[in-house]
C-alpha cells in the first residue's frame, strides 16, 4: 500500500458513509479498502465504529449496504412463506430475481432460538450464483434445513406487479405456501 494515498481515520469513515449512502448496490470490504488504500480489516473496524454510532449499515453476502429510512424507500416489500428441499434453493432464487425482485433475507422459526434472520440481498442471477457458491465453498447449511424446508423471505421490488408475478411463479413451481 502506498502510504501517501492512504485515507486516514474520521475522513475515511466519512467517505465510507457517503459511498454506502449513495450506492444502490452493496460495496465489498475489499472494494472499500482499495478506494481508501487501507486493509480490509481496517474497513471492518471502521464499519463496526459506524454501526456503534447507530448508522444502519448491514453486512450481506454481497457486501455492505446502507439501510435507508422507511420514508425514503419507494420500493414495495412482501414477506412470503416458502417450502422446498435445499437442492431447490437456486431454482427458487432464480425464479424470484428473474421477475425483477430482490430477496432481502431468509427467516426461520427455530424451536430453541426463536426467530432467526439472515441477510441474503440478491437481485440478479449472478448474485444468486455467488451466494450459492459461497454456501458450497463454506459447506454452510441453509437456514431452511433447520425447519425441514419451511422459511420466509422478505422480497422487494419496484412494483406490486413484479411481486405478484414472482409469487405466481413460485406457486406454479410448488414452492409457495399461502
Amino acid at each position: 500500500m502506498n502510504q501517501e494515498k492512504k485515507v486516514l481515520g474520521s475522513e475515511r469513515r466519512e467517505l465510507l458513509l457517503h459511498w454506502l449512502q449513495t450506492e444502490d448496490k452493496p460495496l465489498t470490504g475489499g472494494e472499500l479498502a482499495s478506494r481508501t488504500n487501507v486493509s480490509r480489516q481496517v474497513i471492518v473496524q471502521d464499519i463496526s465504529l459506524l454501526k456503534a454510532k447507530n448508522e444502519p449499515i448491514l453486512a450481506t453476502s454481497q457486501g455492505y449496504v446502507y439501510l435507508k429510512p422507511p420514508g425514503e424507500q419507494r420500493k414495495k416489500e412482501r414477506i412470503i412463506v416458502s417450502f422446498h428441499p435445499p437442492e431447490k434453493t437456486e431454482e427458487e432464487l432464480y425464479i424470484i430475481v428473474d421477475h425483477g425482485v430482490t430477496i432481502k433475507d431468509v427467516k426461520i422459526e427455530h424451536p430453541v432460538y426463536g426467530d432467526l434472520t439472515a441477510s441474503v440481498m440478491v437481485s440478479t442471477r449472478s448474485e444468486v450464483d455467488d451466494f450459492i457458491k459461497k454456501i458450497h465453498e463454506t459447506r454452510a447449511a441453509y437456514l431452511s434445513q433447520l425447519t425441514d424446508g419451511t422459511h420466509l423471505h422478505t422480497l422487494e421490488a419496484e412494483s406490486e406487479e413484479k411481486l405478484d408475478a414472482a409469487c405466481r411463479a413460485l406457486k406454479d413451481a410448488g414452492m409457495l405456501i399461502e
